[in-house]
């Protein structure tokens, strides 16, 4: 259990693939304008990006390795996270019409979320185990869905702020993140 802890706080805060890796940063960029939406954008992924690790972890050792078939990892793991992502978009649209609303166009692009198929590919390269591919996916999902919902609460803040014309917009979003990269490398080390 140690070891779970350790990946779970390791991928949260350390090696965080949004702002260590530049893995994810579409949907942080774009999907982090309001806080409702970033919620249910961070819910989604965490969902898919779990599953997804699972998912992979099993065609993986299951399918690929003993039918030979490694060349075919890549495309299959798209599918995986293809079939994963139209499952929650049912689920979101079925359950949270509102959120499904909101949302939009925010959904179907997890599919395109280098982060999602990024886990799925470091997983199979570290040859982790299992539980350990679910932990590192879960965790993965944990700190892309803290820096989603951080950022969409700053940019609300902002909204509110007298900030000067030339710092508007992009500009002030790219010093956001740039901070908040900082404030997580101030983990760095901890993983030792």
């Amino acid at each position: 259990m140690p070891d779970a802890i350790f990946i779970l706080i390791s991928t949260i805060f350390v090696n965080n693939f949004v702002m260590v890796q530049f893995l994810g940063l579409c949907p942080f960029m774009g999907a982090s304008q309001k806080f409702d939406s970033a919620v249910g954008m961070a819910a989604a992924t965490t969902f898919v990006l779990t599953l997804a690790s699972a998912a992979s972890y099993l065609v993986e050792h299951y399918l690929l390795i003993p039918f030979d078939l490694q060349y075919l990892r890549i495309i299959s793991f798209i599918v995986i996270i293809a079939a994963l992502v139209q499952f929650s978009e049912i689920v979101i649209k079925a359950t949270q019409p509102l959120l499904h609303q909101i949302l939009g166009i925010f959904i179907p692009l997890i599919t395109t979320n280098c982060a999602v198929l990024g886990v799925a590919l470091i997983n199979v390269n570290h040859s982790r185990g299992f539980f350990e591919s679910i932990m590192f996916g879960l965790g993965a999902a944990l700190g892309f869905s803290l820096l989603l919902i951080m950022f969409a609460a700053i940019r609300e803040k902002q909204e509110h702020k007298q900030i000067p014309a030339p710092f508007q917009g992009a500009a002030i979003n790219m010093i956001t993140a740039g901070l908040l990269s900082l404030a997580f490398m101030g983990f760095t080390g901890m993983d030792r």
